[in-house]
């Protein structure tokens, strides 16, 4: 039988080795924390992997997980995304999109890492084709024409690992990519995201919210619960003190309050908050030899319009339907120049991604008179001209890619 390694075990690496045991390949899964423990079926506590952030999972991401007969154990925890609205504070320009008007059941799905890591993790631990090891460090990394061979420690254990295929998810300070001698194109936003939950007066009503600020764009996702809502919203690196901790509570509702009006009603209550620092990392390879960059040691992008965890996604399902066509005409699961067919296949959705997310952040960024005109301009053109929305939306579905 074929086995495959896979280096990280976050959203990403647990997912890609669950498509991969479902096509009857071995995967060894290796994940540098030690995984924790659920005793409460009601809690997900969180993991450097599976933290206070959300995800909105795309349409195509939604079917990804519903071929790996995952998705009613996800959907418990998800809340459907049916309208989204995209403003400018103290501008004229607004959009919305319907799910009913495009006829589509929803635009995606919100749900809290830290559950989707919970039922990622609980299935890969069921899974008899998949040995995962947490808690262990990659000191090496190494190929030859056959193979690619790994060194690791765990407590005062030494493990020596091979395989034909290694796939590197191990994030954006990715260690296997530094031994592969990659190098990395990184833009540093100059931003961290304020990450948490709030609690408001109006029902959410599966309403999400995309609202640029002078701070930055800040996303206002519904999550289970009448009125419980997820916040992202990135801000100047070097100011996120103001927004953190117990005693500024009031004083981050109030900015809420004051960026969004009354849309959502009063801003009752806030969780703790988390900060991410903001950055765009592109490796300048993808395929090395036997070994593939997957996930943020590929590309990590900036969090606006929620697509990154959903181009990843799309990888992985590319990626497994190249490895299978591969595994009909030979036995060689890690053939270099498959995995370089995979990289070509996927530049383009990748390029239009990245473009896409890095335009939308320098654009609404900049407060020049003109250009915040010329951007509500846009929004206007895109709420009222006929064609435009269907195709923005298949785009944020993920259906185009």
């Amino acid at each position: 039988m074929q086995h495959v390694i896979i280096v990280g075990g976050g959203m990403v690496g647990l997912s890609l080795a669950l498509m991969l045991a479902k096509q009857n390949i071995a995967v060894k899964l290796l994940e540098a924390i030690q995984y924790p423990d659920y005793d409460d079926e009601n809690l997900a506590p969180y993991h450097s992997s599976f933290d206070a952030r959300n995800t909105a999972l795309s349409r195509r991401s939604v079917q990804i997980y519903q071929k790996l007969q995952l998705w009613d154990a996800l959907q418990q925890h998800a809340t459907p995304i049916l309208q989204v609205h995209i403003t400018e504070e103290g501008s004229f320009g607004k959009a919305r999109l319907v799910a009913s008007q495009e006829k589509v059941e929803s635009f995606g799905q919100v749900i809290e890492n830290a559950w989707l890591g919970r039922v990622l993790l609980t299935q890969v631990r069921q899974h008899e084709l998949i040995e995962l090891i947490d808690g262990v460090k990659v000191t090496s990394l190494k190929q030859d024409q056959d193979f690619v061979y790994l060194n690791a420690e765990r407590e005062h254990e030494q493990l020596e690992l091979q395989a034909k295929l290694v796939i590197a998810a191990d994030g954006r300070d990715s260690f296997c990519r530094q031994a592969l001698g990659v190098g990395a194109d990184v833009r540093d936003y100059d931003q961290v995201a304020i990450v948490t939950t709030v609690q408001t007066s109006k029902p959410h009503e599966q309403v999400g919210f995309e609202r640029f600020s002078a701070l930055g764009p800040l996303a206002l996702l519904p999550l289970p619960g009448e009125s419980r809502r997820s916040v992202v919203w990135p801000v100047k690196k070097g100011t996120e003190d103001e927004w953190l901790g117990e005693h500024n509570d009031q004083h981050f509702l109030d900015a809420l309050q004051k960026t969004y009006g009354d849309r959502a009603g009063t801003f009752e209550k806030t969780g703790r908050r988390f900060s991410y620092p903001l950055s765009q990392v592109l490796a300048h390879k993808q395929a090395v030899g036997r070994v593939l960059l997957m996930g943020n040691a590929a590309h990590t992008i900036h969090p606006v319009a929620g697509q990154g965890f959903n181009l990843c996604l799309r990888d992985a399902d590319v990626l497994v339907r190249h490895l299978l066509q591969q595994l009909s005409e030979s036995d060689d699961i890690g053939e270099p120049e498959n995995l370089l067919a995979y990289e070509q296949a996927r530049l383009k959705d990748q390029q239009r991604v990245i473009k896409f997310c890095d335009s939308v952040v320098r654009g609404f960024s900049n407060q020049n008179p003109v250009l915040k005109l010329l951007r509500n301009t846009g929004l206007v053109a895109f709420d009222v001209i006929p064609g435009i929305k269907p195709l923005v939306a298949n785009y944020a579905m993920g259906l185009k890619a």
